[in-house]
């Protein structure tokens, strides 16, 4: 079943009550010019178990300590936001399987070189999705991404992903002029800044599940990095958020912003339709595949991990 993404923007008070996530809001509860009959509807409940991801947007949010345990008890990524209404923090349960401490086991005693060829295959795979982007979103094929995508060899020590992405972006977006992909740049980088968020949530979230390491990465070793491997995992899922963002970009025009519709079309990240083992699929079902077979990589079940092709 795929898990419902909530997003909080306004003032809101969240409890637990009989395994239900109860939500209350303020503003409605205390307007005295509104009629009973509408304040007592402002109290609405979700059950626990269909979350997948918590967005809390607002400085006057409420969550009480009884919510916040049964949300990451049910696996639910809880996403906090900065004042400027971006991602700034992520909590996540200190377990999700029932055999965490040989997953972690098998998970650190992975080889050095085991890890280079599985970074391989994910550079690789990420590359020609980029290029399936570009085909789609110029209508034209590009050639030299799917050479860079062949000749990435273990461990990608010519850093061709590097190389691919110069292009891939200076492509995708060509009539912004010189446009890099930056943090701080200009839009879209903060449409992609907001989808990538989401989407570390969800991977992050699918590592726990099939009980990982988030901070253990493949590739990315950044010490001040809680989330190493998640930002390892998801790069292949990348090409997915810039479509819908080249999509949002072509529609809002050059100076986009992080409205509300925006955010919503953003949050829907987990319900992108994606090509997996040659089904189609949710992305946040599609992540919990790619997790699960990375595991079956640790293990010695499998030598490539499942990731998603365009």
């Amino acid at each position: 079943m795929i898990k419902k993404t909530l997003y909080f923007g306004n003032p809101a008070y969240l409890s637990l009550r009989n395994a239900q996530l109860v939500i209350k809001l303020p503003e409605v509860e205390n307007n005295d010019s509104l009629p009973e009959a509408m304040k007592r509807r402002s109290e609405v409940t979700k059950p626990i178990e269909d979350l997948g991801v918590v967005v809390l947007d607002n400085k006057q949010i409420t969550i009480t300590s009884g919510a916040m345990e049964a949300l990451l008890e049910n696996n639910c990524a809880l996403i906090t936001c900065d004042s400027k209404s971006m991602p700034v923090g992520l909590m996540l349960p200190l377990y999700g399987n029932t055999t965490q401490n040989e997953r972690f086991r098998e998970q650190l005693a992975a080889s050095l070189p085991l890890k280079k060829q599985l970074w391989q295959q994910t550079i690789q795979i990420k590359i020609n999705n980029q290029a399936a982007v570009l085909s789609i979103c110029t209508k034209e094929e590009s050639k030299c991404m799917r050479i860079w995508a062949n000749d990435v060899r273990s461990g990608d020590p010519d850093n061709l992903e590097a190389r691919a992405a110069a292009y891939y972006w200076k492509t995708l977006f060509a009539d912004i002029n010189g446009f890099t992909r930056d943090r701080e740049g200009v839009p879209p980088n903060n449409l992609l800044n907001y989808g990538y968020a989401i989407l570390r949530a969800v991977v992050a979230r699918g590592l726990v599940t099939s009980g990982l390491l988030p901070t253990l990465g493949i590739h990315h070793h950044n010490r001040y990095n809680a989330y190493c491997l998640a930002d390892d995992i998801m790069e292949p899922y990348r090409p997915y958020i810039d479509k819908l963002v080249f999509d949002l970009y072509n529609q809002y025009g050059e100076n986009v912003s992080l409205t509300k519709d925006i955010k919503a079309a953003l949050l829907s990240i987990p319900t992108i339709e994606v090509r997996i083992n040659k089904k189609r699929s949710p992305l946040m079902v599609a992540v919990g595949q790619t997790t699960a077979s990375l595991y079956k990589c640790f293990s010695g079940e499998l030598r490539r991990i499942v990731y998603p092709e365009f």
